[in-house]
């Protein structure tokens, strides 16, 4: 506990709140003379303590940590402008600290030298200079430079005498090391929700803790304080999901919905590192969040005990906190986050009845079947996903030229065979993955931009292109090579009259990377299956094309159409060169473009339609931040009433939209879909 009765001491205690004070409005301008103040005071407590009688053992020390802090304050200041090497400086004191509680025998004290004094003043006159702005930055730099060789070797002297002597006489004694770590565990948990770069600030969230600390009753105390330290556990576990969904699918984690993404992200995991390494990494995963959920409140019980047994510090401390903001040096990450994901949980909530009243308004609800698409009657119609096809495959990166070659000579190879096409830009409501909720979106002519709306979704009758098709007399399938197991929610909602997956579509080839079924064999085999037969209604399907689907790899070499048989002649070529992901991603979105070309070359059917799209943009290690989430779109034909029909949309000829090409949100496409082809 800190005294303050003594002269010397009060005088300490005056430098300790013009730190403080430093820290509130910063060493320049009206700080500097704060500075300069405090740096002074330093001689005059010591001259008052000596000439006083009154020097001890504890005015000693709070001299020293009043020395340590000033400087830690200082360096922290500086490091922005001359260099992060600087915060060593202002570190040395409580590194030192830190070994003191691992290595007993710098628990010692080192014998007086008038020379440590010495290196401690310069170590703050030269902050101090530097901050000042008053010197150049070279000189700046090279004045901390000797400061920091000075520290450097008054440091080394005690440490190695500390060694030399440490079988000499007893140390002091041990403990400490797990308050320690507590109080790191904590100050860890409260910055680290936000910026790993804030565990270089002070933590004001802490606040809080020090109130639990401070009520009178130890039980309630340390319940309160458990509490605090299971709600820090569970905002780590959130920012870190939250990490991961900004990187894969660029928005934050929603607490309510997103954990079904959990089973899912594990089996797509699986396909990149393997089934038994991803299943290890989901338990590790799991084993973490335990151990946080238990230390994380045994280590705010702690802290707040050791908080409760020294007050004065204590609310020392939650002064420098509380003013830690005002000079922009003060995190308040954790409650930064626990506001967001409750603003977020009650924003769900509301949106539940705001998109129940969206499901409802459906102009096309009372339309009688028989009176939809009667510009389609008798044609087949396929709406066709391309995974992860982006508007990035097209323009602005390193693996669009080739790309772009494709789908330009695929528009002069359809207009030779007959095609036309027209495409432009979809605005998708989900990127990196989450596939369903784009389909949905496209089928329903509603935004499903999360999993609860489309959980919500398929719950209802509203219409989908599909079900306007059904009702119109047109058989539909949906063709998903990516599935391994039964459907029977989409089922339900969709009212597929068949539906191939994986297991059922004959098969026999390799997998090549995340697509059980490469494309080439999907549109192989739905041929057979559904356009060859004759005596049949016209077919309207949706076609998942997932051969470009993360993970990337080699995709395989085109076949004659003749040759696919069952797969086994699907092979990736191969190669010496070890392609980085983005080159993969390229190649895939290729191998899909130009199969599904050489495909439709091959087409007999003169009536056959094709809507062709992205789903969404592949993940931000290929695009880059904020890549925005247009993918292109193409509706292909060869009658030219077809195209004919969507000449008001304006979207451009060929497969390949230009950069200026219309954008629609996913949503409109049903309604203008119904609209265009129902006249």
């Amino acid at each position: 506990m800190l005294l303050v009765q003594r002269p010397a001491d009060a005088i300490t205690a005056v430098r300790a709140a013009l730190a403080v004070a430093v820290v509130v409005i910063g060493p320049t301008g009206p700080g500097l003379v704060l500075v300069v103040v405090a740096l002074a005071l330093d001689w005059v407590d010591g001259q008052v303590a000596r000439r006083t009688g009154t020097a001890s053992a504890s005015g000693a020390r709070f001299d020293m940590e009043t020395d340590a802090f000033l400087i830690l304050v200082l360096s922290a200041y500086a490091a922005p402008e001359v260099g992060w090497w600087v915060l060593f400086i202002g570190a040395a004191r409580y590194v030192l600290w830190l070994a003191e509680r691992v290595l007993p025998w710098l628990r010692r004290p080192v014998p007086p030298r008038y020379w440590r004094k010495v290196v401690a003043a310069v170590q703050g006159i030269a902050l101090a200079a530097a901050v000042s702005g008053l010197l150049p930055a070279r000189l700046s730099e090279t004045l901390l430079l000797g400061a920091l060789a000075l520290l450097v070797e008054s440091f080394g002297r005690d440490v190695w005498w500390l060694w030399r002597t440490r079988h000499a006489a007893a140390p002091y004694p041990v403990g400490g090391g797990a308050t320690l770590l507590a109080l790191g565990a904590v100050w860890i948990a409260l910055v680290l929700p936000r910026d790993p770069g804030d565990l270089a600030r002070l933590p004001v969230d802490a606040l809080l803790l020090v109130a639990v600390a401070l009520l009178p009753w130890r039980r309630a105390r340390a319940s309160a304080a458990a509490v605090l330290g299971v709600g820090m556990a569970v905002l780590v576990v959130i920012e870190a999901f939250d990490a991961g969904f900004h990187t894969f699918l660029d928005r934050p984690f929603d607490p309510l919905t997103d954990w079904a993404y959990l089973g899912p992200g594990v089996g797509v995991l699986g396909d990149s590192i393997g089934v038994g390494a991803a299943r290890a990494t989901a338990v590790l995963a799991a084993v973490v969040v335990l151990v946080l959920l238990v230390v994380l409140p045994l280590a705010a019980v702690r802290a707040a005990g050791t908080i409760a047994r020294h007050r004065r510090p204590a609310l020392a401390v939650a002064l420098v906190l509380a003013l830690a903001p005002l000079a922009q040096v003060g995190s308040t990450s954790a409650s930064g986050l626990a506001y967001d994901e409750v603003r977020q949980v009650r924003s769900d909530l509301a949106d539940r009845h705001e998109f129940a009243a969206e499901i409802e308004v459906d102009p096309y609800a009372g339309v009688p079947p028989r009176d939809l698409l009667g510009g389609l009657r008798g044609k087949d119609v396929l709406v066709v996903f391309v995974e992860s096809y982006g508007r990035v495959a097209l323009q602005d990166t390193s693996f669009a030229p080739g790309v772009e070659a494709v789908v330009d000579d695929g528009t002069r190879r359809l207009e030779a065979a007959g095609w036309s096409s027209r495409s432009a830009f979809l605005t998708s409501p989900t990127f990196g993955a989450a596939s369903w909720l784009a389909h949905s979106t496209l089928q329903s002519g509603v935004w499903v931009d999360s999993q609860r709306r489309y959980d919500q979704l398929i719950d209802t009758d509203r219409l989908t292109l599909t079900s306007a098709f059904a009702g119109a007399g047109w058989r539909t399938v949906f063709d998903v090579p990516a599935d391994t197991k039964d459907w029977p929610e989409g089922q339900a909602y969709y009212g597929f009259d068949r539906i191939y997956d994986s297991r059922d579509v004959g098969y026999r080839g390799p997998q090549l990377g995340y697509a059980p079924v490469p494309d080439q064999y999907t549109l192989a085999r739905f041929q057979q299956l559904e356009l060859d037969p004759g005596e049949r209604p016209p077919v309207m399907a949706e076609i998942d094309l997932v051969s470009s689907h993360h993970p990337w790899a080699p995709p395989p070499a085109l076949v004659p159409w003749d040759q696919v048989g069952d797969g086994s002649t699907l092979v990736a070529p191969p190669t010496d060169e070890d392609p980085d992901v983005p080159t993969l991603y390229g190649r895939s979105i290729e191998y899909t473009m130009s199969t599904l070309v050489s495909w439709l070359e091959s087409q007999p059917d003169p009536d056959l339609v094709l809507l062709v799209l992205g789903d969404h943009q592949p993940h931000s290690y290929v695009t880059g931040p904020h890549p925005g989430h247009d993918v292109p779109v193409s509706v292909i034909a060869r009658d030219p009433e077809v195209l004919h029909r969507i000449a008001h949309w304006g979207w451009q000829r060929g497969l390949h939209p230009r950069p200026d090409a219309p954008v629609w949100p996913m949503d409109a496409v049903r309604d203008r879909f119904l609209e265009a082809f129902s006249r």
